[in-house]
Order: structure tokens, then C-alpha cells, then sequence
């Protein structure tokens, strides 16, 4: 499913180096994994959805690369409960 490419989310990370490319690529696929999962998105609807999920995406990828070693993941999830909730509702949009 690969809403964010590992260059998008190096960028976004400001990661200039090689260095952390499989870190960075196993917390892009949690990312994905757990923002689908607070959505309650199956896979064939995230097109539909993109880029509220690639914002959700990033901006778990951000909160688990920086806080890698004290992350709070009830505060993560009730974050994106907050950001996913029209999808999570079924509601459109306001844009």
C-alpha cells in the first residue's frame, strides 16, 4: 500500500543520509499499519482517502522517529483518533 515513499519520508524527517534507511523504512510501515488501523480503512478504500492518511502517515512517522525511546502511544493514537475522524465516522471532509 505505500502511501509514502522512503525519499518522501526521509524529507520529511530531514534525513540527508543512508544511514538510517531500515529503521526509517520499519517505522514508515508501522506508520502506515497503525494509522489504517485507527481509521478503520481497508486497504481498498485508502485511495479514496489519500492524502488524510499520508498527512496521518507522516505525522506518526515524525512522532515515533523523534521519540523513539519514551513514545507514549496512547497519546499517539489519540492524536490520530482526533485526525482520523471523519474517516473513522464515515463523515466527508470540510474543506
Amino acid at each position: 500500500m505505500a502511501l509514502v515513499t522512503i525519499e518522501e519520508a526521509k524529507a520529511y524527517l530531514r534525513v540527508d543520509t543512508g544511514d538510517e534507511d531500515s529503521l526509517i523504512q520499519s517505522l514508515l510501515t508501522a506508520s502506515e499499519k497503525l494509522a489504517m488501523d485507527v481509521a478503520r480503512l481497508p486497504e481498498e478504500e485508502v485511495p479514496e482517502h489519500a492524502e488524510l492518511m499520508k498527512t496521518a502517515v507522516l505525522f506518526t512517522l515524525g512522532y515515533l522517529y523523534e521519540h523513539r525511546e519514551e513514545a507514549d502511544h496512547h497519546e499517539l493514537v489519540m492524536t490520530l483518533r482526533n485526525l482520523l475522524f471523519s474517516i473513522r465516522e464515515g463523515r466527508p471532509v470540510i474543506t
